[in-house]
């Protein structure tokens, strides 16, 4: 049966047309293909096009718009308001596109637009090398890098936007682009942070560096600690190296064999410190942590890639997040952080995250519509769990948790850390200056606002 809306000899022109499938609700790998990461979306597109090049990509766009059919893209599907997926539309779905091509001499690496941290790091760390990358090895690369990038390696080597070297885009109207410094400065300009607004992006190419070696420590005490702990891990963060990252983070303690018993299913704090080098070096930086007498740890050397996969999240659990990016963290920050601490759905996969910024990350290229490169801390509730009863709590918990440290926060915002906030979030992802110039620029690629399911630049 075809498609609603789409007629039979519609949809078999679309086929004979793809290198690639064309998905529809008659067939068997329907709802595989239409679930994305976020358990709380449930929606039925009349087709997926799941592409093997950028001719089918530019296919099911111009299929798109002949049939009316709102566009979804779907790279890695971890957008947490589901806006790689639509009601009654066609996704436009890069999953076999993920090929990835490293030149270990040039330090580049060509990303397909559908390839996944897993497949972007595992290609590069045969070579040593690697660059910033999502916190969780199923993020998409296109969307993560062009939408900003914020990883553990940011203090090191700046955004994932910072490295950005190339990016071929397929446009609104079917057409082939490509951007860089030298060719299309301005759209490449705007993929700086401007995400999918201006077409779908076939590959990438990015700026890799020598990594040959990465530690990372994991120190959990009980969470009534954490009031005490935060304080002395800022105090590290404001002299580290560049090579130090991590997060500070209330969680519920995990069932592994380090973990005593009595925190098992119980909220705990964690210091998560990330260091791009060796142990010995991660140790002598991260002292005064490793001496405050935590309950746990596990302090080792390891391949990047298994770092990027520690923490995966698993799809199909219920997703709320977002972000306040801070100014300053000065104690009564630090308390109201900590005390939003209590009211967390626990157990649950949910995190109350606090990133430090600054570094390479803060000293990166100021002309880039990135402006919240600025601020010092990102405050990230991060709410994840089983229930649909929990819904409204967790979704309160988030909303609670970005008011308690408002009253620090810059006023801008990383758009890939929230979801449907509205039009006034999305100019803090910006700045309004920002916005105007991205106005102009999705005007020039895309008039009629075909790419919207995104946090989205009207055209103007």
């Amino acid at each position: 049966m075809a498609p609603q809306g789409i007629s039979g000899p519609a949809l078999d022109g679309l086929r004979e047309a793809l290198a690639g499938e064309a998905v529809t609700p008659a067939d068997a790998g329907y709802d595989e293909a239409r679930t994305v990461f976020n358990g709380m979306i449930d929606r039925r597109p009349s087709v997926i096009v799941q592409c093997e090049s950028a001719a089918d990509v530019a296919t099911a766009i111009r299929f798109g718009r002949e049939h009316g059919l709102e566009l979804a893209v779907r790279g890695g599907g971890h957008s947490v308001a589901g806006l790689a997926a639509t009601d009654g539309g066609l996704v436009v779905d890069l999953r076999r596109m993920h090929a990835v091509t490293v030149d270990p001499q040039a330090r580049t690496a060509r990303v397909g637009g559908g390839a996944t941290m897993s497949h972007l790091d595992r290609a590069t760390q045969p070579f040593a090398l690697a660059t910033t990358g999502g916190r969780a090895s199923t993020t998409g690369v296109g969307g993560f890098t062009l939408g900003g990038g914020s990883g553990w390696l940011e203090r090191k080597f700046g955004l994932a936007c910072d490295n950005l070297i190339a990016v071929d885009l397929v446009t609104a109207d079917g057409a082939e682009v490509r951007a860089s410094e030298d060719e299309n400065p301005e759209l490449f300009w705007a993929l700086h942070g401007g995400g999918g607004n201006f077409g779908v992006a076939t590959s990438i190419t990015l700026k890799l560096h020598p990594l040959p070696a990465m530690s990372v420590a994991f120190l959990f005490f009980p969470a009534a600690r954490g009031g005490d702990v935060l304080p002395v891990y800022r105090e590290v963060l404001e002299s580290a190296p560049d090579e130090l990252g991590g997060g500070f983070i209330y969680l519920t303690g995990p069932p592994e064999e380090f973990m005593p018993e009595d925190l098992v299913g119980r909220a705990v704090c964690l210091v998560l410190v990330t260091y791009a080098g060796t142990e010995p070096a991660l140790r002598k930086a991260a002292a005064p942590l490793l001496g405050l007498g935590h309950a746990a740890e596990v302090v080792t050397e390891l391949p990047y890639t298994e770092l990027q996969c520690m923490i995966d999240d698993p799809p199909g659990l219920r997703n709320y997040w977002s972000a306040e990016y801070l100014r300053a963290l000065p104690d009564d920050a630090v308390d109201a952080f900590c005390a939003r601490a209590d009211s967390m759905i626990v157990p649950s996969n949910s995190q109350h995250i606090l990133f430090p910024m600054g570094g390479a990350l803060a000293r990166g290229d100021s002309r880039y519509p990135v402006p919240w490169r600025t601020a010092e801390w990102v405050s990230h509730p991060f709410a994840i769990w089983d229930r649909a009863d929990d819904d409204e709590r967790g979704r309160q918990w988030v909303r609670d948790a970005r008011e308690d440290v408002r009253p620090w926060s810059i006023g801008l915002v990383y758009l890939n850390f929230i979801g449907n906030e509205g039009a006034e979030r999305v100019v803090a992802g910006f700045g309004a200056e920002n916005y105007r110039r991205l106005a102009s620029v999705k005007t020039q690629y895309d008039p009629g606002n075909v790419f919207r399911l995104n946090h989205n630049i009207k055209p103007g």
